[in-house]
Order: structure tokens, then sequence, then C-alpha cells
């Protein structure tokens, strides 16, 4: 079968009106999809378009008339600015996963990569969802990007199980860390202290997972699963440190052009969100070390990562699924970092203040790190916990942290 090769303003011909659509995003949003939505408007309907949306990198909210809506596993200002019309669901992963298949999408728009010789079109830099659930939706329309790089890894969708396509040059969206500020080298520092040589990573995006990496490129024989790189990756192959073979098993690349540039190394294999994160598959690897970063952790090690005093920032995302797998895993070790403040504003805080839902609990952290320090809390009780944490505070901020457990502790004891 052929597909359809669509032209502006053609997508309503092709897509059926209603129902749920997956869209693709990350650094693989497109433009021309974007577009074409807007332009087809009300011929869609109610229709309600979900995907990976990344605050910071993913602007659109594809909106298709006053009866579209947008399903959002992160809170992205944009989608937020558009009030009821988005729904927030603060799933992680494997939920997300569940939920997909369980609501059953009727069509899929994604951007991938013209096809190779065998016929198959790469889904590039996101595999994640569509890449585990494409052969299960009934319409997929496809923007071919000939700047979509090709990784090796699953093979992607062959080009005649497309129901229609675009073809159009897009860049790809980036989304450069920058260099390591002082906070983040030293957390960085203090993390590649701990973690072995031969161990597997698992590492999310921002300043400081890359500082991490950056600081394991004295590091050998290291391996990565995780469902995000950045560009911190990068230093980890300048450096040799990476295992010989395919040694990083990635679902999502988000970073500079130069990133984008280095997925044809050998090393890379793209595989969607039911490799990634699948719990049988984690708990088999050895030395798994997961780290992620928080807005807040309370005294009892439990860890805010969703939102701030401004309200929700972020979804719990694949934190909770590798940490679940950690904690099984031989030789797992689970690390939080984060700075120690927000401006002024303490990040380490008495327990029943941090903001929003806890999103990892204090059974799914081994190790807390900030710039002051790293607070071991496996095996731990209450008190001893409490004081690791307060050691690793900023200093102007350990005396009231201190007050402040000693009468919270006095108040439990009087109930």
């Amino acid at each position: 079968m052929i597909p359809k090769n669509l032209r502006p303003g053609e997508l309503a011909s092709a897509l059926p009106a209603g129902g749920l659509t997956l869209v693709s995003s990350c650094s693989a949003e497109s433009d021309l999809l974007v577009a074409e939505v807007a332009a087809a408007g009300e011929a869609l309907g109610a229709m309600d378009f979900s995907g990976v949306f990344v605050p910071g990198l993913n602007r659109a909210t594809w909106t298709a008339g006053e009866r579209s809506t947008v399903t959002t596993f992160f809170k992205t200002p944009d989608l937020a600015a558009t009030g009821t019309r988005a729904q927030f669901l603060p799933l992680c992963y494997q939920d997300a996963l569940a939920w997909y298949r369980k609501q059953k999408p009727q069509a899929a728009l994604f951007m991938c990569s013209p096809p190779d010789a065998d016929g198959y079109c790469s889904f590039g830099t996101e595999h994640a969802f569509i890449a585990a659930l494409w052969r299960d939706i009934p319409v997929k329309i496809a923007h071919i990007n000939p700047a979509m790089p090709r990784p090796l890894g699953d093979r992607g969708i062959p080009f005649a199980s497309l129901t229609a396509c675009y073809e159009g040059a897009q860049t790809l969206r980036t989304m450069a860390s920058g260099a390591d500020d002082e906070t983040s080298a030293e957390i960085g520092h203090l993390i590649a202290e701990v973690v072995p040589n031969g161990a597997t990573l698992q590492t999310g995006l921002g300043k400081i997972p890359d500082a991490v990496l950056r600081a394991l490129a004295s590091h050998r024989n290291l391996r990565i699963h995780t469902g995000l790189i950045g560009d911190g990756v990068l230093s980890l192959f300048a450096g040799g440190a990476m295992a010989s073979g395919q040694s990083a098993l990635i679902g999502v690349a988000i970073g500079s052009q130069a990133l984008y540039d280095a997925l044809d190394h050998p090393s890379f294999q793209f595989q969607p969100v039911t490799v990634t994160h699948d719990p049988a598959t984690l708990a088999r690897i050895d030395a798994l070390v997961t780290i992620n970063s928080a807005m807040e952790i309370d005294l009892y090690g439990q860890v805010h990562a969703e939102a701030s005093s401004r309200g929700f920032l972020s979804g719990p995302g694949g934190a909770g699924d590798f940490a679940r797998a950690g904690r099984v895993a031989s030789g797992g070790l689970r690390i939080i970092a984060l700075p120690s403040t927000a401006g002024r504003t303490s990040r380490i805080v008495p327990p029943g203040t941090g903001h929003g839902p806890v999103s990892l609990s204090r059974f799914d952290v081994d190790v807390i790190v900030t710039e002051h320090g790293r607070a071991d809390l496996r095996f731990l009780g209450h008190e001893a916990r409490a004081q690791a944490l307060i050691s690793i505070a900023a200093p102007a901020h350990r005396e009231a942290l201190a007050k402040a457990w000693r009468d919270g502790m006095n108040a439990l004891q009087e109930s």
C-alpha cells in the first residue's frame, strides 16, 4: 500500500474527526503537523491530542477549533495557559502507557525519517510511546523529515504502513544545557565518587544530570539505560567512559544539534517505552544507578519533584519507574541531586512543607546530594535521616531546619 501524499490543507481528508490522537513531541515536535491541525480546525471535531510535552521545549498547543483538547503528562506553561482545554494527568511512564492502551488512540501524527533501503522510517530522536503503540493505531500520518537521524535499535515503521504523509525539512527542537556552574559541577563531582566503574546509568534532563555525566568521563565500562539523554552523554563517549558495543539504550534525545549529529554512533540504540521503562528488563540490570533531580526534599527523605511555590511545573515522568527497579536490581543505587537552595529558600524542607505531591517516597531513595555533600539514607531511622539531610542543607538554613525537626518530633510525642 502506498501512503497518500498530502498537500497543505489536506489533513482533514486523511484524519477522521474526534477521538484520541497521539502526537510526536520532545525534539520531534513537527511545525508542519501543528500548522496542519490548526488549518483543519473544526473539521477535526472534538479531537484530543496527547504526547510528551516538555516544558521549555514544546510550545505548541495543538489547537484545532473550540472542541479540541489536549492531554499532557507534563504541565507546560503554554498548555496551562489554555485553561480547561488541557487535561493534566500526573502519571509515571508505566501508567501513561497503560492509559494509552486503555484509551486506544485512533490516530497518530508524528515526525520520522525518510524510508531506508528496506522501507522503514525511523522515529529518530523520539521513540517513547509512538514506537510502542503505532501497530495498534488505525490512522498513521507522518511528517517525513530528511533532518531526522536514523539511530540503531528499533527499526521504526514501514513506509507502507503509513496512512498518509507530508514531506518537508525541519530543524529539530534543541535544548542545550550549557556549561556547568559551580553548584552543578560540585554535585556532579560528589556523585561521580560513588558511581562504580561498570555501572549502568539512568539520568534525566537538565544542568545537573549533564554535569554528572561530564564528571563521569574518566570512569570506564559504563552503560546507559534511560528514557532520556541530553548533551552530557557526549562527554562519556569523548572521555572513553562507555563500554564497547551497544552500551547506550535510550528512548528520547533532547539536546543540541551536536547530540543529534552523534546519534549514528554504533553504541546508541533507541527503543520504545516498553523497553526503556519495562520493570522486568530494569530489574535484570546489575549496578543500575539512577540519578534524578527534585524541587525539594523533606527531612524524612521524601522527594517533591513536580511543583514549586508557583504551582505545578512538571509531572512525575519516569523517575518512579526507575526507582522501583533500582530497589530490586543487584547493586542498585538511587540518587537524587539538587542545589541546596532556590534563591534564598532552602530546598531541604521540614516534613509536610514540600510543594505538591510526594513524587518519590522515602523507600525510593538511597542517597541525596547537594553541593554541600551526600546524605546516605540507607538503613537509617527518622532522626538519623533528618540529621544527615540537615548536614547537606545550606549552612544558613541548618539551624531553622533543626528547630523545625525538633518542634515536629515534640508535637508527635505529645499527641
